[in-house]
Order: structure tokens, then sequence, then C-alpha cells
């Protein structure tokens, strides 16, 4: 479990760079801090092309400073010094239970990982970590929704074991 005094969960023997050569080191993922905030929204918006401060820091006051047990708002980071950014992904969930009947479970809404620094375990520490915290806190399955043409989201949640679930997501759109 990620101990609220930040001890970092570590997947070592990662290259982790933001340079075109690699640096061999570790990826540690750990709970956000307030300082973080700024980085985070620079990835997001990096990532996404949309800025969102206000967004961001929302989530931050809800994912990063409440309800600690049940929400979690984890950032990787290398543990080289010299590596920048310092944040090279984040990863967000929630327990959730009883939606529609849903058993109590882990939901991640959101991932996503510097480009820059993609294939080199930077997901794979965050998503490790989280599964970690949901694990303990009780539950026994983890759930996501993924966007049909997000190939990269997709294929990475498939790559560590996830697969359709019972659930069907439906929408409708207003006038």
């Amino acid at each position: 479990m990620l101990k609220s005094d930040h001890q970092p969960h570590l997947a070592t023997g990662v290259a982790a760079s933001t340079h075109a050569t690699s640096v061999k080191g570790a990826v540690a993922a750990r709970r956000v801090r307030a300082d973080d905030v700024p980085q985070v929204f620079a990835l997001d918006e990096r990532v996404t092309g949309v800025a969102k401060p206000d967004y961001w820091q929302d989530i931050f006051e809800r994912y990063g400073k409440h309800r600690l047990n049940e929400r979690f708002f984890l950032v990787a980071e290398s543990v080289e010094t010299e590596i920048r950014p310092r944040i090279l992904g984040f990863i967000i969930g929630e327990l959730r239970a009883w939606e529609f009947g849903s058993e109590p479970c882990g939901w991640v809404f959101a991932l996503s990982v510097d480009p820059r620094t993609r294939l080199l375990g930077v997901g794979q520490a965050l998503f490790d970590a989280i599964s970690v915290e949901f694990k303990n806190a009780g539950v026994a399955k983890m759930r996501t929704m993924v966007a049909r043409d997000n190939r990269l989201h997709l294929m990475f949640f498939r790559s560590e074991g996830m697969m359709a679930g019972p659930y069907i997501q439906l929408e409708k759109e207003f006038d």
C-alpha cells in the first residue's frame, strides 16, 4: 500500500528518459502532492491538447486530499534526479460499489504517460501501484472505460489482463 508519507512503489530495472538515449534507473509511483499538480496539468495538456487547470485543481482537491482510503491519485516519477520532467505519468481511481448492482470494485478513470517515456515501464508501475491500493482496500476486481478508438489505452489495459466485463455503457445526446 502506498503510505501517506509518500513511500514509493518501485518498478526496478526500467529505463526512463525524456532524451533520445535511455537512462537506466527505476520508476517510482506515489501519491500526488500539491506541487505535482502543475506538472500533471502540463502533461495532460501536452497529451490532449486541451488546457483544463480548473478541472485538475478540482481533481486534486477531491482525489489527492480527501477520503484517501478509497480514492487514489498516483504519479510516476523517475528516481534519476536529472530526468525532466519529474512527473512521467499519473493514474487516478477510486472504489465504487453497488452501481446497478455491481459488487465493490476499483475503478480507474484516468491514466496518462508522457509520450516520451512510453514503453519504458511508467504505465506498468502506475497500474501495479493502483492495483495494490485496490487490493489493500479490500476489492478483488478493477474496472475502467476506454473509448473504442483509443487503441493505446485499449492495448495497454488488455496487456494487463483486463477484458470486456458484464456491463454495457449507454449514452444519449441532448438536443
